[in-house]
């Protein structure tokens, strides 16, 4: 299965150094907006020997749709920009390419655009894609509906040059139906990502914690993702709709 992997950022380099690594996915290109290492290979930006070929684009010089008809690519991993999803969304939806976006925020604009989108092909997007902290997610969901009336903070950590509120912490609210007053933000060092919910009982505490030491974590989560989108036809998913069935059939 070929990837197409939009942005080559801290995040994206982490996300393209777990592709290589796997033998069932191939990186057959990324495409970025900086014109540096044009033309260039991933695995020679690592210094590793591969045979994927993994060549780094621009988006300012070649067409997407161009580089999709001469590469062709069964999903596109966008860990871009959120307006990003314009200049490739189409394409790809008409080729019926999977696309799985890793993009911490959409506007409402965004996501009518995605919906759109997933009327041809499979579409998934999530603000966080490690497994784990959509693990969290579901569990602080089961015990809030357990107990509605339960005490609720949320605590996000990210390194220190981080401006917004945590995109994931958002989401979690959104999942446990709390407001956004409730988080609390930390910005120091260089913290990756980590969420804390904590629930507070008279007489005990539960906290349910993720913290992704290594951006890799995203690269575990795409390939996650992937597997099990494989066999998805055209619609819109998240996260909830492909680990749900793994707690149905434990």
């Amino acid at each position: 299965m070929k990837i197409g992997l939009m942005g080559f950022g801290r995040a994206g380099k982490a996300v393209a150094s777990i592709i290589l690594n796997n033998e069932k996915y191939i990186l057959q290109w990324v495409l970025r907006k900086s014109h540096i290492l044009e033309h260039r290979s991933v695995p020679e930006f690592f210094g590793i020997k591969s045979n994927e070929p993994g060549y780094l684009y621009s988006i300012q010089s070649i067409n997407i749709k161009e580089l999709m008809d001469e590469q062709p690519v069964d999903y596109i991993v966008d860990f871009s920009t959120s307006n990003a999803i314009y200049e490739y969304g189409e394409a790809a939806a008409n080729k019926k390419v999977k696309i799985i976006s890793a993009i911490s925020h959409y506007a409402k604009k965004e996501i009518e655009f995605l919906k759109r989108l997933s009327e041809n092909t499979a579409v998934f997007w999530s603000p966080n894609i490690t497994i784990g902290v959509n693990f969290l997610m579901l569990a602080a969901r089961f015990l809030k509906k357990m107990v509605p009336t339960i005490d609720t903070a949320i605590i996000e950590e990210h390194y220190r040059q981080k401006e917004n509120v945590s995109g994931t912490a958002l989401k979690i609210c959104e999942y446990i139906d709390v407001p956004p007053s409730e988080i609390k933000s930390i910005r120091v060092g260089g913290i990756v990502s980590k969420h804390e919910v904590i629930f507070g009982f008279p007489y005990q505490t539960v906290r349910i914690i993720h913290e992704a030491i290594s951006r890799e974590a995203f690269g575990n989560g795409v390939l996650f993702v992937a597997d099990n989108l494989k066999d998805k036809e055209k619609g819109l998913y998240k996260f909830e709709d492909i680990m749900l069935p793994y707690f149905q059939h434990s």
